[in-house]
Formats: C-alpha cells, sequence, structure tokens
C-alpha cells in the first residue's frame, strides 16, 4: 500500500515538472510601442509569437482606416510592409494574436511621419545686375508636418529674413517657399546669402531637422574693357609661332569668337575660343583680326582688333606663263611672278643669259612677250628681294616653230670628178626638232625619196650620180626645202698618168698658139682682098 503510494506521488512530480517546463504563449511588435519614419521610405512592422505551435493574425488600425499596406503571414510571425510610407498610414496599429480557441493576445504601434528630404533651394531672379533690385527665393521641397518649419533668410551673418509656418494646416508633403527683396550694394558682390530650413518636432527623433543652402551674389555684368594681346607681337617674322589672347571683363564668363578680315573684305570665322594660335606664322596669316565677346545674360557684345603684319624674306608662291608654258611661234606671251614679304619686295622678272645682254627684262610682276619668236624660248627667273634676303624661281618657255635657215653643205665641192667621195649634210632649226630626208630630181623632173638623214654620203661617184638633191625639214608646224646641184667633171685619174697627159698638153698648146694667130691673120686678109689662098699666104709672110 505505501509502496503503490510512492509510486503515485513519483508521477504527479513528473507531470508538474513537464507543464513547469512548457513555455507561455507570448507575443511581441518589432519595433516597439512607437516608430518614426520618413515619407517616401520603406517600413516594415513585425508581430512574432512565442509559445504557440499555431498562432493566427491579424491587423487593423485603431481607428479601422485602410492598413496602406501589404500583410504576410508566416509560421510564428506576420509582418505588415508599407512601401512607401505615405500620410495614410500616420496611425496607431493593433496586432491580434490567437493561440487556439481561447488564448488571445495584442499589442499596438504607434507610425509617426515626416518628410524633410532635401536641402533648400535658391534662386536670385531676376539675373544680378550691379545697382538694381533682386529677388531671393528659398524653397523647401516636400516638407510635412509644415507647421513646425522655421526659414531664415541670412547675408553672410547678418540675417536678412525670418518665417515660420506654424498657422499652416497642411496634410501632405509640400514645397514651401520663401522670399526677399532687396538692393544690394556693390560690396555685395561675392558674399553669400544662406537659407536655413529647420523642422524642430520636439518628440520625433530623426535627422537632419536643420539643412541649409548657400549661394554667392554675382553681379552680371560686361562685356568690358575688351583688349587683344599679341606674343611675341604684332609683327612676328615668318615662320615664328603667334598666340593672340582675347582678354575682357565679364559675368558670367562669355562666348568668344574669333574673325578675320579677308583681302575681298568678306569675314572668315575662325574659331570659338579666347586663345587663337598660329604654330607657324605664313604671309597670309596678315591681316585684321577681330575678338568678339558675347555675354548671353546681359546680351552685350564688345569687339577688338588687331592688326598682324607677318616679317620675313620674299616667299615666291607662284611663277607662271600664260598661255602656256608651251606656245607657237607668234603668240602673245606673259610670264607672271608673284611674291610674298614685308616690307613689299623688288621683283625682277628677265631671261637668263649668260651673255651681257640679258634680254626681255621687267621691273615688275608682269613680263610682256608680243609675238614670241623662237629666239624669246628659254629659261626666265622672277627674283624677290628685300630687306631680309631675296628668293628665286625659275621658269622654262618653249616655242615651237616650223623649220627655218635650212643649209646644205656639200664636201669637198659640189662639183667633183668620177670616183670621189661626195658627202652632203643638211642643217635646220625648228622646234621640234626636224626630220630631215633627202631626195633627187629623176629626168622627168619628178622628186625621188632617196636617203632619211641629216648626211648623205655618195662614195665612188658616177656619171649617173649628177643632178638636183633636195634636202627637205619637217615637223608639224611646216617645212622647208633647199636644193643643190651636184656636177661630174670626169674620170679621177691615178697621179702617176696625168704628168706625161700634162706635158703633152702644154706642148701641143704652145704650137697650137701661133697657128691660129696666123690663121686669123690670113682669113682678115682674104676678107680685104676677096679671096683667100693659103699658098700666098704663107709665101707673103715668109
Amino acid at each position: 500500500m505505501l509502496k503503490q503510494m510512492g509510486r503515485t506521488s513519483q508521477a504527479v512530480l513528473i507531470i508538474l515538472y513537464g507543464l513547469m517546463t512548457v513555455k507561455a504563449f507570448e507575443m511581441e511588435i518589432i519595433p516597439a510601442n512607437r516608430i518614426v519614419a520618413q515619407i517616401g521610405e520603406t517600413l516594415i512592422l513585425t508581430c512574432n509569437t512565442t509559445g504557440c505551435a499555431s498562432p493566427s493574425f491579424s491587423w487593423r488600425t485603431q481607428m479601422d482606416n485602410p492598413l496602406g499596406g501589404t500583410v504576410n503571414n508566416h509560421r510564428t510571425y506576420s509582418t505588415l510592409t508599407m512601401n512607401p510610407v505615405s500620410v495614410v498610414n500616420s496611425h496607431a496599429y493593433l496586432c491580434t494574436v490567437f493561440c487556439g480557441e481561447k488564448e488571445k493576445k495584442e499589442k499596438s504601434i504607434k507610425v509617426e511621419l515626416y518628410s524633410f528630404p532635401s536641402d533648400p533651394i535658391i534662386e536670385i531672379s531676376p539675373s544680378l545686375v550691379a545697382g538694381e533690385p533682386v529677388t531671393v527665393t528659398c524653397k523647401i521641397p516636400d516638407v510635412y508636418p509644415s507647421d513646425h518649419l522655421e526659414v531664415i533668410l541670412k547675408k553672410e551673418e547678418h540675417v536678412l529674413h525670418e518665417e515660420n509656418f506654424y498657422e499652416d494646416d497642411s496634410t501632405n508633403t509640400e514645397t514651401k517657399t520663401v522670399t526677399y527683396s532687396f538692393n544690394p550694394t556693390a560690396e555685395d558682390i561675392g558674399k553669400e546669402i544662406t537659407c536655413v530650413a529647420k523642422l524642430p518636432i520636439s518628440n520625433m527623433d530623426f535627422e537632419p531637422k536643420e539643412r541649409v543652402t548657400s549661394q554667392k551674389l554675382n553681379a552680371n555684368f560686361g562685356p568690358q574693357n575688351t583688349i587683344i594681346t599679341a606674343s611675341p607681337g604684332n609683327s612676328p617674322m615668318e615662320g615664328d609661332p603667334l598666340k593672340l589672347t582675347c582678354v575682357t571683363e565679364s559675368n558670367p564668363p562669355p562666348q568668344i569668337v574669333w574673325r578675320k578680315h579677308l583681302a575681298d573684305e568678306s569675314i572668315q570665322h575662325l574659331i570659338e575660343n579666347n586663345v587663337l594660335s598660329i604654330p607657324h606664322a605664313r604671309f597670309t596669316d596678315s591681316g585684321l583680326y577681330i575678338c568678339e565677346v558675347i555675354n548671353l545674360v546681359t546680351n552685350k557684345t564688345e569687339k577688338a582688333t588687331v592688326d598682324i603684319v607677318i616679317q620675313g624674306a620674299p616667299n615666291i608662291p607662284k611663277l607662271s606663263i600664260e598661255p602656256s608654258t608651251t606656245v607657237q611661234e607668234g603668240k602673245n606671251v606673259s610670264v607672271q611672278c608673284s611674291a610674298e614679304s614685308n616690307p613689299p619686295p623688288k621683283i625682277i622678272l628677265r631671261r637668263k643669259s649668260d651673255s651681257a645682254d640679258m634680254g626681255p627684262y621687267s621691273e615688275g610682276r608682269i613680263l610682256l612677250l608680243p609675238s614670241v619668236t623662237f629666239l624669246n624660248g628659254g629659261d626666265y627667273e622672277c627674283v624677290a628681294e628685300n630687306k631680309f634676303g631675296k628668293s628665286k624661281s625659275e621658269i622654262t618657255l618653249n616655242v615651237e616653230y616650223g623649220p627655218k635657215n635650212t643649209m646644205i653643205s656639200v664636201i669637198p665641192a659640189t662639183a667633183v670628178k668620177e670616183g670621189e667621195t661626195v658627202t652632203m649634210k643638211c642643217t635646220s632649226s625648228g622646234n621640234p626638232a626636224p626630220v630631215i630626208s633627202w631626195k633627187k630630181k629623176k629626168a622627168t623632173g619628178e622628186s625621188e625619196k632617196i636617203f632619211k638623214d641629216a648626211t648623205l654620203t655618195i662614195q665612188s661617184i658616177k656619171r649617173q650620180d649628177l643632178g638636183l638633191y633636195e634636202c627637205e625639214a619637217y615637223n608639224q608646224f611646216g617645212k622647208e626645202e633647199k636644193a643643190v646641184k651636184l656636177l661630174v667633171q670626169g674620170r679621177l685619174e691615178k697621179t702617176d698618168q696625168m704628168i706625161p697627159l700634162i706635158i703633152a698638153f702644154s706642148c701641143v698648146a704652145a704650137i697650137a698658139v701661133p697657128v691660129v694667130a696666123i690663121l686669123i691673120y690670113v682669113s682678115r686678109k682674104a676678107k680685104i682682098n676677096g679671096s683667100y689662098s693659103l699658098v700666098k699666104a704663107l709665101r707673103l709672110k715668109v
């Protein structure tokens, strides 16, 4: 009996111990009691339980307003997500948890909202011009609750204006604006205008509760006192670098445009920059440069000019012959030379020659050659000179003409004996060089082409080689002919055979001369007497 009672007591103790070790049903809301959130952000409320295997959750507002969020239930906890938080979420939220049919617990949390997302924005209008009144506007974007907003406008440390919105009854975020007008002095230029916005809600813990924006007072003026500086100067040497800088006073910074006056009075647009750089100056860079400065705020424009003159020895960019470097004889021709330099160069145009006679000559840019002949052909030079140096350039005039001055030379002579060698050479001038050919007159009077070259050689000449030979010089501009008659006097003998013949001829001549004289005398006598007798005549002479 006693043993049975002991066993019963032990079982009761075990049961009591088991009941004591089971956790009690509890709940909590995270975060607890009160939360401060900024409108536009995301807020998550969590209702958590312990000591209940299968809890059920319920969310509501104390005034049964819409939740303004999304509920997600999990095994032991539930969440209410507000994304984004808005003014409709400014409530006390109640979370109720049921564990089984009899157990119920609930807790609440208060959501307090504010909006103070960014720094103030300062605007100064109209654009500040020295001496004219301006209005400073300070805007505080998307503020809530605005009935706690305080705004201070300051110039440096001096308070210009204070304003609060304690009486404002806005129920949503709004941009609040504070304006203040004043007349700035010259001393105010460059000083800072500051807008301080405060949202001091004492029972709400958030940061920042104060936001500040500053902006300097800048007067818009100009452009004025615009000048151009030239480095190394207004008259640099050719080839040197040149830098033109446009300096002006203007606020805001102006738009700068460089232009140049051209020789034809037109304007050339160069660059839009305050510095115009020319790495290697040329004579063509000389001219009037214009710096135009434009302030788009004040709508004012100012100009400055500088005259640039590039100095240096002459440069000859062009030496030409008109109408062409190759012309036909008789054409009118001009040789033209252009030279660049500063100071201006002295220009001489002339034909190059090794002789003292320089031929055509001109102290100027044009040398006229009317009705050119072949004698005008050759090299022409342009010489340009100033105090910095001299420059030369050459060009060749090619005058084309038909054959002329055609001549024939015969070696040894035009009258030769049979067996001799005769060389006939034909020369002629012309451009292009004439083509020379030889022709021989036939007995019929016709000419037959026999050779095409300047030199015609006939070896061991024969009687049939005698006759009229013609030389013809030809090019595309014409032709010219010359003729020579070749005579054959007899056969050429050897020297030892000729000596006896010469002696015999001399003897015969010595006898024949007296005989001929006597015959002439007798003949004249007979004419006088009316008859003639050779015997009588000889007797009378004896």
